[in-house]
């Protein structure tokens, strides 16, 4: 089978068509800050990808959509990322119903609105926010008349200028000065969200992370999903939901755009054939631990051990990643580093697998301790 191949097949069964429009657009023009990608993603019904048929989405399972972000990211890493928390939250909104009250209506409601409008979903969870968990809440609510008044910022925050819908986690203070954890879906175009430029590197720059401000934004309670009374236990359930999903996506995502500097070495015969072979046995086992968690999802087998069999894939991937990378791109040669950005951005992008949370370093004591029989916990 052909390098990419399956990626690339799976990609054109569920979306198909947005394969052969990436590929007709030069690589610089899709890793700009204009890039195309995302309204040609919307427009080819990414959107809906993970949404059940149900809700009129196209319904992959966790593997076909790993294998289709895998694709497009060797294609348009900016895409890929842009979309990660797109997905992401998808994902989480299929795991909100055990644990917040009167979940069922908003979930459906949102689901539905995604599926028909190809809506894009922005996540402001605390990803990026050193030593805290994904579901962290990055924005609070108080209460007022009908409803809340919610203040907070996230950056980065990816899609934050193609957004049609923004999530976030909120800390909803009461009276008491204590807080609740609940789950904020608003519009974008709702008042008091603003938008700020952040990104200032040039990897991943159609990715659209800039700041997103929530400057007293009204909520009416039906934007906002309350933590239930028992919210501790449910809230780590949660938390570790989320984390599968996050590391799956963020794992697969940065395994396509290290592919691509795979395929360059295949297409343009560098190397020895044995270490074009070793190069490419390299990635596809990085490919292979992600479809292990995608099918523990599909196989329902969640919960605290698929949490951290999830983050130790993407500790593993992103050494596969790193030194894959380093050896396409001393296969590729110097010249062509010098002559083609697309290498140097390509490689760029590929090491930011290392920057999503939570990090290595502060993950080394919660990692023993969890090889020590304890459960793991995420910071």
């Amino acid at each position: 089978m052909k390098f990419l191949q399956l990626d690339y097949g799976v990609c054109e069964k569920l979306l198909p068509g947005l394969i052969g429009r990436l590929s007709d657009i030069p690589f610089e023009q899709l890793e700009c800050p204009e890039s195309p990608a995302i309204a040609l993603f919307k427009e080819y019904g990414g959107t809906n990808l993970l949404i059940p048929r149900e809700h009129g989405g196209i319904g992959a399972s966790a593997l076909e959509a790993v294998r289709v972000i895998r694709a497009l990211a060797s294609l348009a890493p900016s895409l890929a990322v842009a979309t990660a928390m797109h997905h992401f939250s998808v994902g989480m909104l299929f795991s909100v119903g055990p644990f917040y009250e009167s979940s069922t209506d908003i979930r459906t409601s949102v689901l539905d609105v995604v599926a028909k409008n190809r809506s894009l979903i922005a996540s402001g969870y605390a990803e990026g926010r050193s030593g805290h968990g994904i579901l962290t809440p990055t924005v609070e609510a108080r209460a007022t008349a009908g409803g809340y008044l919610v203040s907070g910022s996230k950056k980065p925050c990816s899609l934050s200028r193609s957004m049609d819908l923004l999530t976030a986690s909120v800390a909803l203070r009461g009276d008491d000065g204590g807080a609740e954890m609940g789950l904020l879906v608003l519009p974008a175009d709702t008042p008091g969200i603003s938008v700020h430029d952040f990104w200032s590197t040039f990897p991943l720059v159609g990715a659209e992370s800039h700041e997103v401000r929530l400057t007293d934004v009204f909520a009416g309670a039906e934007h906002i999903l309350r933590a239930p009374t028992n919210a501790a236990e449910k809230l780590d359930e949660l938390n570790e939901a989320g984390v599968i999903w996050f590391q799956m996506i963020v794992a697969a995502s940065y395994t396509g755009v290290a592919s691509a500097l795979v395929d360059l070495v295949l297409r343009k015969e560098r190397g020895s054939a044995g270490e074009r072979a070793r190069l490419c046995l390299l990635i596809d086992s990085a490919a292979s631990l992600v479809e292990g968690v995608a099918r523990r999802i599909m196989d329902d087998d969640l919960g605290n051990d698929c949490a951290a069999a999830s983050l130790f894939t993407r500790f593993s991937v992103q050494d596969i990643i790193t030194r894959a990378v380093g050896q396409a791109v001393e296969m590729l040669g110097g010249i062509a580093f010098i002559t083609s950005p697309k290498i140097a951005c390509l490689a760029s992008a590929a090491q930011a697998v290392v920057f999503h949370p939570p990090s290595r370093m502060s993950m080394g004591e919660a990692v023993v301790d969890y090889f020590g029989g304890k459960p793991l916990f995420f910071s």
